[in-house]
């Protein structure tokens, strides 16, 4: 052997060291699905299976991920809260699964939290919340407060000019903080508390009579009355098929909706519902080329070009590819040097403009207020820039003075007032 190819040798042993020991991967690759196929979520979480399967199917298509292929494990929690925590730890323990995508309703998330954080297991959640949380083993991919509710509160007052708020939930941990939240933000704009309604009704109501009727006497005095729903699930079918049968139009009072997308709308007879809103990150109806793509591959996925696509599926979409590429350049699929390598992560969004995670575990997204119409997709009537998701509130005096900060400060409930960290594991 030369001198030269010696050298060589000696200067590729050296950087191997270096470098340390290369990390192994089990193959295959399990990636965990925890989405409701039965009981009164399966309206909006069946769809967000269906995605998943295609993308895990799509990654396998591009050779798989670290030289192993992708397994989706398919659970179905069947809109049964303690069951997801039981499925979460089954996933974790017995399937062994590297990722968790999954959950709908933050009573749903709330339930898998502990088993996360004592497995440290990680789990990418898509869908719009209340914020007030942040923790170490979830990425918040779905709207926080401050990129859909609040931007959707603003857009009743500044563009139609409403005065009389109607706040109609369902009766569990989001829409309740939520409603807090936006109920601090209107009276801080000068909203009194006697025009302010709210109303909580349990999941899979179905009688919306006497809570319609008491919506409209709210306009009884001229003042021009505006519906936030944070209505979940099946009841929206009879919450919207009574505002019809009152003969309440979008004229008459706008609804704007933070759980109603082209999935829900798809089982509604909409062209009654036309000029009502909805308060996303993303439309099917986003006239870009990557969307153009996204939805062909959907079509062609399922076999149906008729199934539509919604904001909650765009989350996923951005979440995986984000987690794909973390791991790719953390060279394993470990937790810690999967989330380590996830801050920064960069990755387009489907309306145009990039998708960006932030340190507290929300991403920067646009804000996108989108009209029904009658084919029940929603025309795009107002587009922001990417706003940074915030974890806590300013609106509320319990979370003013808090930040998180995963990468810095090491915390996700980081107390400015005393610059401590006051985050207790599972108790939010």
């Amino acid at each position: 052997m030369t001198n030269r190819n010696l050298l060589a040798t000696a200067a590729t042993a050296s950087l191997i060291a270096a470098a340390g020991p290369a990390l192994a991967v089990d193959c295959p690759i399990q990636v965990g699905v925890l989405h409701s196929l039965s009981g009164s979520m399966a309206i909006s979480e069946t769809t967000l299976r269906d995605v998943m399967l295609m993308m895990v199917e799509q990654q396998n298509a591009k050779g798989g991920l670290l030289g192993c292929e992708l397994e989706a494990v398919v659970v179905d929690p069947a809109s049964d809260w303690p069951l997801f925590s039981e499925l979460t730890r089954q996933l974790l323990t017995v399937n062994e699964v590297d990722v968790i995508f999954g959950a709908w309703t933050s009573v749903s998330r709330k339930a898998v939290l502990p088993v996360l954080e004592e497995l440290n297991g990680l789990m990418f959640y898509p869908v719009q919340y209340e914020g007030q949380e942040s923790s170490r083993n979830v990425f918040y991919t779905g709207a926080a407060p401050n990129t859909q509710a609040i931007p959707a509160v603003d857009y009743f007052l500044e563009e139609l000019g409403v005065e009389s708020f109607a706040l109609l939930g369902t009766d569990y941990v989001y829409p309740r903080t939520t409603n807090a939240i936006l109920a601090a933000y209107l009276a801080d704009k000068g909203i009194p508390e006697e025009d302010i309604f709210v109303n909580y009704t349990p999941f899979g109501h179905s009688d919306w009579s006497t809570i319609v009727s008491d919506v409209v006497a709210l306009g009884a005095g001229g003042k021009q009355v505006g519906i936030v729903s944070t209505i979940n699930g099946d009841a929206n079918i009879g919450f919207y098929n009574e505002l019809s049968a009152q003969g309440v139009s979008a004229d008459d009072i706008p609804v704007v909706a933070f759980s109603v997308g082209e999935e829900e709308l798809s089982g509604l007879d909409t062209s009654r519902l036309v000029g009502h809103l909805a308060a996303w990150n993303y439309f099917m109806s986003a006239d870009t080329a990557e969307n153009e793509e996204f939805i062909a591959a959907w079509h062609d996925f399922i076999g149906d070009t008729g199934r539509v696509t919604n904001d909650p599926m765009e989350a996923h979409y951005i979440g995986f590819n984000m987690w794909v590429n973390a791991v790719e350049a953390a060279g394993t699929t470990d937790v810690d040097a999967v989330r380590e390598a996830m801050w920064g992560q960069e990755f387009p969004n489907l309306t145009g403009g990039t998708a960006v995670m932030n340190v507290n575990h929300h991403l920067s997204k646009p804000v996108l207020i989108g009209e029904i119409r009658a084919d029940g997709q929603f025309d795009i009537i107002s587009q922001t820039e990417e706003v940074p998701g915030e974890a806590w509130t300013p609106y509320l005096s319990e979370s003013a003075t808090l930040v998180s900060d995963w990468q810095e400060l090491g915390c996700g409930m980081f107390d400015t007032a005393t610059e401590t960290c006051v985050q207790l594991t599972s108790n939010y």
